[in-house]
């Protein structure tokens, strides 16, 4: 069954951002209608938005065939979630009264569907004691409130207010969505939009009674209090592996490293910064049925982090860094005493991808190594991107799979996981 948003986009400079949470709905195959207050068609247009949604985009209250059909009704109740994004202060406000004085808020006011709202504004108006007040009141009613990023905001000044990355908003809504009645969904009929594919989706009680451990992200090496080692992970694949092995039954332990991405629903989340924290963390978790670790830990860090920020000293010369190897959790876990039935590790690689994910099978002791081709300008590659390739390596041969959204990857992934367990002995 489809699943379905209404989309309610308020007139900030963030509006703008509103068309790539549309693109990154769609490519979840969540169907989405869009509602313009006035202010954000100056940031937005209804042409771009129904290119994008594929559906007539809403902007008028007393649309004469619509409200003959008491259209504004029909809208508030049509899908399975109502999120307003970016919410101004201003909506928020009028949220948080009952002030209903054009179709945005006249639909808020009607609804009887869940309300997620995803705050973007000035810094200073978001701590504003009024803003905070009608944000306490609303949680209050039940609606729930996405915490906004910190950062550069467009006026120049710096602080929390800016709107989550869009990835971010359609990996919360796709959370919420999830805990909707199966009935609801086949209930509700908005006539358009893309069915939700289930190929390669597990059963919802295929890992029932399994406990499944994941790591995502990447990890911060300190080289001193304002400076790191990294890389360019993002923990989007690791976080849908994630989703998907709890939405198979599963018990979840997800290990994640520094990432801006919200806990995916059912799932229990360990924050780690390090690679010898992500081992550690790693190794309390155990026993598991299955590990599949997704981080791109670093490979090294430096002997000793400096207490204090190294200066420059003027000669041009580096600072010297004395490198040191970061302990293999993938390595640790296929030869400890808890190892779990089936280990999963992931290779991201630029070059020989099968080759070398050949060579890490035997080398970690895993059962199947998932390689990826990372390479690629930054910002191009599969390494912060939403899809990703891959190519299954284990003991009967390479697998590989086509250019897929990494949710669709994470579905088919824990299928193949699934199927493994059942077919193996406890």
């Amino acid at each position: 069954m489809t699943q379905r948003v209404l989309l309610i986009i308020s007139g900030g400079i963030a509006a703008y951002k509103s068309l790539e949470l549309v693109r990154g709905l769609r490519r979840r195959g969540i169907a989405v209608r869009a509602v313009l207050t006035e202010s954000a068609k100056q940031f937005v247009t209804p042409l771009s938005l129904g290119v994008l949604t594929e559906d007539q985009v809403f902007d008028d209250l007393f649309d004469l065939k619509a409200e003959r059909e008491i259209g504004h009704i029909q809208l508030s109740r049509q899908a399975e979630l109502v999120v307003v994004a970016p919410a101004t202060a201003n909506i928020l406000a009028k949220m948080a009264n009952g002030i209903a004085d054009d179709l945005a808020t006249t639909l808020l006011l009607a609804t009887d569907k869940p309300v997620l709202a995803v705050p973007a504004m000035n810094v200073r108006m978001w701590h504003h004691k009024a803003t905070q007040r009608n944000l306490a009141m609303l949680r209050a009613d039940g609606v729930q409130v996405m915490e906004p990023d910190d950062g550069e905001m467009a006026c120049g000044e710096y602080g929390k207010g800016r709107l989550p990355e869009p990835e971010a908003i359609a990996a919360e809504i796709e959370r919420m969505l999830s805990s909707v009645p199966a009935e609801q969904l086949a209930a509700l009929s908005l006539g358009s939009g893309q069915e939700r594919p289930s190929a390669g989706a597990a059963r919802k009680d295929s890992l029932s009674g399994r406990h499944v451990l994941v790591t995502a992200g990447p990890t911060h090496e300190p080289i001193d209090p304002v400076r790191y080692i990294a890389n360019r992970s993002s923990g989007k694949q690791g976080f849908a592996i994630a989703a998907a092995a709890a939405q198979a039954g599963a018990r979840v332990t997800l290990v994640a490293g520094p990432v801006h991405l919200p806990t995916p629903a059912g799932v229990t989340r360990i924050d780690v910064e390090t690679a010898r924290e992500m081992l550690a963390a790693v190794e309390a978790a155990l026993p598991a049925d299955v590990a599949i670790m997704v981080a791109a830990v670093a490979d090294w860090r430096t002997a000793d982090a400096a207490e204090q920020k190294i200066k420059k000293d003027g000669s041009g010369a580096p600072a010297p860094l004395m490198l040191v190897e970061n302990p293999d959790i993938l390595a640790t876990l296929g030869r400890h005493a808890h190892r779990p039935t089936l280990l999963v590790g992931f290779a991201a690689e630029t070059q020989t991808i099968a080759a070398h994910a050949q060579a890490k099978l035997a080398k970690k002791g895993a059962d199947w190594i998932v390689a990826n081709d990372v390479s690629g300008p930054p910002g191009s590659s599969v390494m912060g991107g939403d899809d990703n390739t891959v190519q299954i390596v284990s003991s009967r041969g390479i697998e590989s799979w086509p250019s897929l959204p990494k949710q669709a990857v994470a579905d088919k992934l824990i299928e193949k996981v699934a199927h493994a367990l059942s077919a193996s002995p406890d």
